[in-house]
Parts: structure tokens; C-alpha cells; sequence
């Protein structure tokens, strides 16, 4: 199974936009006693899993969209273990790069691992693919290299990191000043916290127990 990671950006003003809103910040007894202690078949891949809880504050601000319906920018990079993107890549050869969505936006996204070091990311055919490995923690990074205020709305698997439900443009983001950068460590849990990202079993996931 391929998971992915969507991202919208908008921008401040006339030229980024997505969505509004005044706040931003996720048989017989026998068989059936066999079946009860039977764990269900899993899919292969990754998944993200309902981690720990982590510390990771944030403010609320006011941002208003330029334009309510479209946002300036949209990327999605799909993520899976090795074995998982080289088997559906087949022949296709693989570059090493991250996304960077172009100008106006210049907006780069990447994911990095708990001991800080970014997992390889690559191209396969005209999507974005990045190898992750089950029980590893990880963060989403986001760098705003333009001179434009910029909101981005995140989504895991379908869900939206702010609240943990199903991700929609009409949801609001979080607010990047110009060449600033965010480092989202999972689910927004409240102001102060959030539930770790954690790569694990699609079954484990917590799209799928949702």
C-alpha cells in the first residue's frame, strides 16, 4: 500500500490563498474463538501511526486568504518502505530529490527522521516517493524560501494534521512568515502537544482504526 502526504499552500494578500476562516493553527464457538485470536490480515506497506505524545507549541494568528476557493500551490508525496517503491517503480529509474514547488510559491517539503537525519526522497515517473521504515518517528519540514507570508495545510493519510480528521481546503493551516521554516511532529493534540508521527503496519495506522 502507498500512503501519502498532501500539502496545500496559500498565500497572504493576492496571490496565495485556499481556504477561510479567522484562526489557524488534527459459526461455532470453536471457529469463532479461533477467529477472535487470529489477528487480521495485514496490507503491505507503511502506514502512520497515533504516536506518543510530544511537546510543540504553538500561537494563534489572523491570516486572510487572497482567494478562498483555489490555493497557489498543492503537493503530495506518496511514502512506503524500500521494497514497496522499488516493486512499483519497476524499470523506472529513481532521482534523488526533494520537492520544491516553484514561484511564486518556492515552498520545499521534506521528511525527517528522529535523529534529525532527512529520509531519501525520490522521483518516479512524476511522483514524489520517500522510503520510510516501520517504528521510525518522523516530522514533516516545510521551508518558505520566498518573500510572501504563506499558510499550509497538511494532511497524513487523509487526515488533517490540526484535528485528526478527514482533510479538507476549507481547513485552515499553519502560518509561515517569509524564509521561515516548520517542523510539524504529528497529530495536534492541543496548543501545547501532539501525537508523534510514527511509521508502522497499514493496519496499525490511524487512518485506518479511524
Amino acid at each position: 500500500m502507498i500512503c501519502r502526504l498532501a500539502l496545500c499552500f496559500v498565500l497572504f494578500g493576492a496571490l496565495f490563498v485556499s481556504c477561510s476562516g479567522p484562526e489557524t493553527q488534527v459459526a461455532t464457538t470453536a471457529s469463532r474463538e479461533t477467529a477472535f485470536a487470529t489477528a487480521p490480515a495485514d496490507r503491505p506497506g507503511l502506514g502512520t501511526k497515533w504516536g506518543e505524545t510530544r511537546q510543540s507549541r504553538v500561537d494563534l494568528t489572523s491570516f486572510e486568504r487572497a482567494d478562498r476557493l483555489q490555493p497557489i500551490a498543492e503537493a503530495t508525496i506518496y511514502y512506503n518502505d524500500e521494497a514497496g517503491i522499488r516493486a512499483m517503480a519497476g524499470a523506472i529509474s529513481w532521482r534523488g530529490e526533494w520537492p520544491l514547488l516553484s514561484a511564486p510559491a518556492n515552498v520545499s517539503v521534506a521528511l525527517r527522521d528522529q535523529s534529525g537525519r532527512f529520509l531519501p526522497g525520490f522521483t518516479v515517473g512524476n511522483r514524489w516517493f520517500v522510503v520510510g521504515e516501520a517504528g521510525r518517528r518522523y516530522s514533516i519540514v516545510v521551508q518558505n524560501k520566498s518573500d510572501l507570508r504563506l499558510e499550509v495545510v497538511l494532511s497524513v493519510d487523509g487526515l488533517d494534521v490540526l484535528d485528526g480528521r478527514k482533510a479538507s481546503l476549507s481547513k485552515r493551516g499553519y502560518i509561515m512568515a517569509p524564509h521561515s521554516k516548520v517542523v510539524v511532529d504529528g497529530f495536534r493534540q492541543s496548543v501545547d502537544a501532539v501525537a508523534a508521527f510514527r511509521f508502522g503496519p497499514v493496519r496499525e495506522s490511524y487512518a485506518q482504526q479511524k
